[in-house]
């Protein structure tokens, strides 16, 4: 598939979640195949004050590409400003967060909030595309609608491509559900019916069969992964394995596994410094090991260590042993 002119082979993108869709994780899901990744969110408010974090948010490397920048944020003005920052890091995309539903980013007007108001969504989107102008494209994440009785995917969509963006996500949930069942396709059946642009799915995608499914269910042109890919950055080579030839891929081996964890830790070191790195590899750690022997034990045994290499060597110890 296609967003404008940039090809994206399968349309397997990977959600921009924050505090977790550092550069890191993005390398280890393109390695596995993401077509499309995009960062965490980023304040539209904070790209005016040059904040030092979020230049670091916003910072590309050549093996994320094609790689989208995401502003969130309710005042059109502001935004147009923060999209215009954006370009300094030479983004693929540029994505507009209105499907966020944390407390604190909604309570502000922001993410999910401004499905609520459609005409500010609108004004939002046009000045982004107007600050952008035609050099790269702007795409737009939404959900199913704010909550069950205000369910205006559609007509947010069809905002969207009059604003000029060239393709939507959207999330079958409404932010009143969070990530609470059920997920709805129906939604997305409707939006693919009723604009031109491309429409990317997401939700409840854990294996490659929820991916052929929604695809086939709703017609949507690509989908987005996010929590099924949460220790799981293999979750890409498996959708895409499988709707290329309907068959399933074998499953990593323990040695395979610890070889990637081992990788995506030593990327977060190189990022962001040890002493981060051994904080924030945890909740990684956490979900590479679901499922392993002793799993509940080793997570509390990773939580009070306070040095990466030690607490790969307990993973590594933990995945052998399971394979025993």
């Amino acid at each position: 598939m296609k967003i404008r002119n940039i090809n994206f082979e399968n349309g397997v993108f990977l959600a921009p979640m924050a505090g977790v869709a550092d550069r890191a994780f993005r390398h280890m899901c393109k390695k596995y195949g993401a077509d499309g990744v995009v960062t965490e969110m980023i304040s539209s408010k904070a790209t005016v004050f040059g904040d030092k974090k979020t230049k670091e948010l916003a910072r590309i490397e050549n093996f994320e590409r094609p790689c989208a920048l995401q502003l969130f944020g309710s005042e059109p003005e502001t935004m147009a400003r923060a999209a215009s920052f954006c370009m300094e890091f030479s983004p693929d995309m540029i994505d507009i967060n209105m499907g966020c539903p944390v407390h604190k980013v909604v309570s502000s007007g922001d993410g999910s909030a401004l499905m609520k108001n459609p005409q500010l969504a609108y004004e939002i989107m046009k000045a982004v595309v107007d600050a952008v102008g035609r050099e790269i494209p702007v795409t737009v994440k939404i959900r199913r609608g704010f909550d069950k009785d205000h369910i205006n995917a559609v007509e947010i969509a069809l905002l969207a491509q009059k604003a000029g963006i060239d393709a939507v996500f959207v999330h079958a949930r409404t932010r009143e559900q969070m990530y609470a069942p059920p997920c709805d396709y129906s939604t997305i059946k409707d939006v693919k019916s009723a604009v031109s642009i491309p429409v990317i799915g997401n939700g409840d995608i854990y294996c490659a069969q929820d991916a052929a499914r929604m695809i086939s269910e709703t017609g949507c042109d690509g989908v987005m992964i996010g929590r099924g890919a949460l220790g799981n950055p293999y979750l890409f080579a498996q959708v895409k394995h499988y709707l290329k030839t309907g068959e399933t891929l074998a499953p990593q081996s323990a040695k395979e596994k610890i070889e990637d964890i081992k990788e995506h830790m030593s990327l977060l070191v190189a990022d962001k410094g040890e002493a981060v790195a051994a904080a924030e590899c945890r909740k990684h750690l956490a979900w590479y090991i679901k499922g392993v022997r002793g799993a509940a034990a080793l997570r509390d045994e990773i939580n009070r260590t306070e040095n990466v290499e030690k607490t790969l060597e307990l993973i590594e110890k933990a995945f052998l042993n399971s394979e025993q």
